[in-house]
């Protein structure tokens, strides 16, 4: 186990004692309410990571090198932040899925398109926005976010 986790870990132990020694009434409550929601998040949580190693089992390392490594880093993005814009996962499993994704030969910068696109465009919630904020601003706002998340994904490549 890495440090950062052990930390993360001695800190949480610590504080539930904490939370135990302050008020132990409340803190069997908020760790009765936290086990139910994970319990109705397991299921989710399980299957879209069975997805995830499905996809990596079933599409070879070459096959992500070829569309997300080899190919230009504009063209890469460009498909990374498209499959971004129309996935709808949670962010916490976007992480691990697009570490793997690098390490099996993925850009960086194909990467932060498809975290970034997949956090601020959203196409398969869009009738949702249009509903309530009106067709002209969920284009413009998916329009504007889509290009900043390019640009956003960009300035990383840069960095990195």
């Amino acid at each position: 186990m890495d440090p950062t986790t052990i930390g993360l870990l001695v800190i949480a132990v610590s504080l539930l004692i904490w939370s135990t020694l302050k008020d132990k009434k409340k803190t069997k409550k908020s760790l009765n309410v936290a086990k139910n929601m994970f319990r109705g998040i397991a299921v989710e949580i399980i299957s879209i990571l069975a997805l995830i190693g499905l996809f990596l089992t079933l599409v070879p390392p070459e096959t992500i090198r070829i569309f997300l490594g080899d190919t230009s880093v504009t063209v890469a993005t460009l498909i990374s932040a498209s499959f971004g814009t129309v996935t709808l996962i949670p962010a916490f499993v976007a992480f691990p899925l697009a570490s793997s994704l690098v390490d099996a030969g993925a850009h960086l910068v194909s990467m932060a398109a498809f975290i970034t696109t997949l956090t601020m465009v959203g196409f398969i919630t869009a009738p949702i926005e249009i509903k309530y904020f009106g067709k002209k601003f969920t284009l413009v706002r998916n329009a504007l976010s889509f290009l900043a998340a390019i640009a956003i994904s960009l300035g990383m490549g840069l960095i990195l």
